[in-house]
């Protein structure tokens, strides 16, 4: 089963994000001239920031001792330095961890760090204050970076969905064991990183290298606590039992915005990558589905997923149109008709043999490998 590739291997090696990272090239080289050090607590490395060149170096929220900054900025580098009382790091180099975004979980959701850089975004973005308008902008770009990282040489399939799709239903159970399929055929499954399908999927990627059971047993326990209302803290608490149960868990990429603040991100996605502008978000999510996406029953956001994924396929912006395959014939012809727009958007162009419209949940995997997926 393919798992996602190192992140170290794959950065610009100017770029230091850890503090072995920091060690290693300090020892290795013996300056740090034009680097990028980002968010590493250097209160520890005076000694090596006074003794080491620095110039054209730019440090991104590095904690630092007084007189390191004042020696390094005299040595032409840049210093962004950390900004007190936030609830996130806007120059952080890595994308979330569940236990990350939900840590204090145990003393209700609103003391987790997802809830309070909420409460942040609420409170700033009224009032148009161009700083906070740039950490936003910072740790959105950051989040990016690290996002590319972590996902390079990776195959990605997207799994879009409404966050209505409660636990405790066929349909949720269909859309992990999709999750769980892709994960198996070696793809990186990645969703929107919310609720409902997006949460299936990504619990279905976490069960892939155990037992069949195993998901079984989830889905049982999880119908318990079946929606995020009315309480988060149990909702997510599920999840968390769930991953102490079955610890080591396939690898996925949830994809969420606090754009959405009422709707929590999901614990199943071992990687979470979280965004202040929606539309960032959005076209990140889609643009990183190299190898196509499955759209699953859902509202006004699942019909904007599609129509933003048919466009780049379109006018093939992106180089070559990547698979899209609609489930559920009814929803997409008639309840909500996205369908025969997209065949008539395709037809006679080379995106015309890269879309399918399946019945079935379980006829997805095999509909992508046929498109090319």
């Amino acid at each position: 089963m393919q798992t996602m590739p190192a992140h170290a291997a794959h950065h610009d090696d100017r770029e230091i994000e850890t503090l072995e990272e920091f060690d290693a090239t300090v020892s290795a080289r013996g300056t740090l001239a034009g680097h990028r050090v980002q968010a590493v607590d250097l209160t520890d490395r005076t000694r090596e920031l006074l003794t080491t060149e620095t110039a054209g170096a730019v440090f991104l929220g590095c904690a630092m001792r007084e007189e390191a900054a004042a020696k390094i900025r005299t040595d032409g580098a840049l210093v962004f330095p950390p900004v007190p009382d936030l609830p996130f790091d806007p120059y952080r180099g890595h994308v979330y961890s569940p236990d990350e975004l939900f840590e204090s979980l145990a003393d209700g959701y609103e003391a987790t760090p997802d809830a309070q850089a909420y409460a942040w975004f609420q409170r700033t973005k009224a009032d148009g204050d161009i700083h906070a308008s740039m950490l936003r902008a910072v740790h959105d770009d950051s989040v990016s970076d690290a996002l590319d990282e972590l996902l390079s040489g990776a195959r990605v399939v997207g799994v879009m969905g409404g966050h209505a799709m409660t636990r405790g239903t066929q349909e949720y159970a269909g859309a992990a064991r999709l999750g769980r399929e892709l994960a198996r055929a070696g793809f990186t499954v990645a969703t929107g990183g919310g609720p409902g399908a997006m949460e299936a999927a990504n619990l279905g990627a976490h069960a892939a290298p155990f037992g069949d059971e195993m998901l079984t047993e989830s889905l049982e326990l999880l119908s318990k606590a079946p929606h995020f209302t009315p309480s988060i803290t149990q909702w997510a608490t599920a999840a968390f039992e769930i991953r102490a149960r079955w610890p080591h868990g396939g690898r996925s990429v949830g994809i969420p915005t606090w754009f959405y603040g009422h709707e929590p991100p999901n614990a199943f996605a071992s990687h979470i990558a979280k965004y202040f502008a929606n539309a960032t978000r959005e076209d990140g999510l889609l643009a990183r589905c190299n190898a196509g996406v499955v759209f699953l029953p859902g509202a006004a956001g699942t019909v904007q997923e599609i129509f933003d994924n048919a466009t780049p396929n379109y006018y093939e912006s992106r180089g070559e149109p990547t698979p899209m395959v609609l489930v559920n014939r009814a929803h997409w012809t008639e309840k909500l008709p996205a369908w025969p727009l997209l065949q008539s958007l395709a037809r006679g162009r080379s995106m015309e043999a890269r879309i399918a419209l399946v019945e079935r949940i379980e006829e997805a995997p095999e509909a992508l490998k046929r498109l090319g997926g």
